[in-house]
């Protein structure tokens, strides 16, 4: 600290011993003796201009005084360096104000940490003097140099930027749907009669071939004796290809191979065919109900397989740049908390949800016990990580306005200087760093904030920007 500085500081103390020598009752000293420890004419005699606490306590006196406990008091001359930096708490100071000394003063800054300088010494509003910053100190590209007491005290950590494998999971809700091309119907294609339905109720899981129910159909009855008549008759049973249009016709009505068989096989027309289930699944919808007319395209069952099912997870919108196909993705459903199911990005469907800002991704899951059911809540953990290895920083090292960020960047010998960056993907407590650094440059990523506060680097960020600005 400088002596202008010291003198100011001097003054203060002065002030707030002689206020609190009014509230603790002590005698005022002479004006001989206020003369002789002022400040001016310390500064001449080498006087103390007050006495410290010999245990560095906050407890200053214009006169000699001792501790309760018998010490005597620490004279402070003015040539003192009266700083509160631990690496230069006693240290004289070593360059005069006028910069005749072995360090020439490049300019003086100001004291509360605002963008003002000045070449000449000068005093702020509140009357403190500016700061001398010396050849060294600081430098053209906006950096500033902290003492090694400054950097202890805030516990300044750097780490240099290398390159990283960065494993980013996009957390999103989700439910269970089902597999559009598993899903099956009964209907009928002709006119019909429901005589019979089978012990099959909404929510019965059958099985590929079993019984549904048995229905009469005057357009299936005359296809079926059509194609017996054809299959018998000694003209055209031995021609394969008479069969085969009388039978293609049974097809066209959806009849069951198992019925066409039977027919075949016995050589007798049924007067009811029974009709089974298509694929294995559970038993979605029943509409059929013994005695009803069927017209055409009517649906009697409703059928869907769940040994697969999808996910239909809705990721934010500002996740969704992160998100490609392919990525897996690892789904827990909420009524099984122990069981994870894994499967992969399979569509990112191509809207935004306008009232959630939501996008929906497709994750298709095997469900081999069926206990994932439709409609059913879960929770889906997305891998974004590309695998490949990036420049990156903790995310501690960054410091975001909002509208731009920037990095520490120790320079050594208590150097730092501030520099803009452009980021990337995040993951893992660390963040790509795209353009602004380059691998194995040191930054800082501890106590960012104080050494802003204690430092002024708020000041050297303004300047940094207005300079690459222009």
């Amino acid at each position: 600290m400088t002596r202008p500085v010291a003198a100011s500081l001097a003054a203060a103390l002065i002030a707030a011993a002689g206020t609190a020598f009014v509230f603790a009752g002590p005698q005022w000293p002479t004006a001989r003796t206020a003369a002789v420890i002022g400040p001016a004419a310390a500064e001449e005699s080498g006087a103390p201009i007050y006495y410290q606490d010999p245990d560095g306590k906050p407890s200053y006196s214009l006169v000699p005084r001792k501790t309760p406990d018998g010490r005597d008091y620490r004279a402070v001359p003015a040539g003192a360096d009266v700083t509160f930096d631990d690496d230069q708490a006693t240290a004289p100071t070593t360059a005069p104000a006028d910069g005749s000394g072995d360090r020439k003063i490049k300019y003086y800054r100001n004291p509360m940490g605002l963008p003002d300088t000045s070449p000449t010494p000068k005093k702020d509003s509140m009357g403190m003097d500016y700061i001398p910053v010396y050849e060294g100190d600081d430098s053209d590209d906006g950096s500033i140099k902290l003492s090694p007491g400054k950097i202890q005290r805030t516990g300044v950590r750097s780490e240099p930027a290398a390159m990283r494998v960065l494993r980013t999971a996009v957390r999103a809700p989700g439910t269970i749907a089902l597999d559009e091309r598993r899903i099956s119907v009964v209907a009928m294609r002709a006119e019909s009669f429901i005589l019979k339905v089978a012990d099959v109720t909404t929510g019965s899981h059958v099985v590929k071939g079993q019984p549904l129910m048995e229905v009469y159909s005057p357009s299936v009855s005359s296809a079926a004796a059509e194609y017996l008549t054809t299959i018998t008759s000694k003209t055209t049973s031995g021609d394969v290809q008479y069969g085969r249009g009388s039978r293609q016709r049974l097809m066209n009505l959806d009849v069951p191979d198992a019925a066409i068989s039977a027919i075949e096989k016995s050589r007798t027309v049924p007067t009811s065919i029974g009709w089974t289930s298509p694929r294995d699944g559970i038993v979605l919808e029943r509409n059929a109900v013994e005695g009803m007319r069927v017209e055409p395209g009517g649906v009697l069952f409703r059928i869907a397989d769940h040994s697969t099912v999808w996910a239909l997870i809705d990721v934010a919108e500002r996740d969704l740049g992160m998100i490609a196909k392919g990525q897996p993705v690892t789904v827990k459903a909420r009524s099984f908390p122990g069981r994870e199911f894994t499967g992969k990005v399979q569509v990112i469907y191509p809207e935004i949800n306008k009232e959630t800002r939501t996008a929906r991704v497709r994750i298709e899951l095997q469900n081999p016990d069926l206990i994932l059911l439709h409609d059913m809540y879960v929770d889906a953990n997305i891998d974004t990580g590309s695998g490949e290895a990036v420049l990156a920083v903790p995310e501690s090292a960054v410091m975001d306005t909002g509208s731009r960020q920037a990095v520490f960047v120790d320079k050594g010998q208590g150097r730092l200087e501030p520099r803009d960056v452009k980021l990337g993907h995040r993951g893992g407590g660390f963040v790509e760093v795209r353009q602004g650094l380059a691998e194995g440059d040191a930054v800082v990523v501890s106590a960012n904030f104080l050494i802003d506060a204690e430092s002024n680097l708020k000041a050297a960020l303004k300047g940094f920007a207005e300079g690459a600005q222009q």
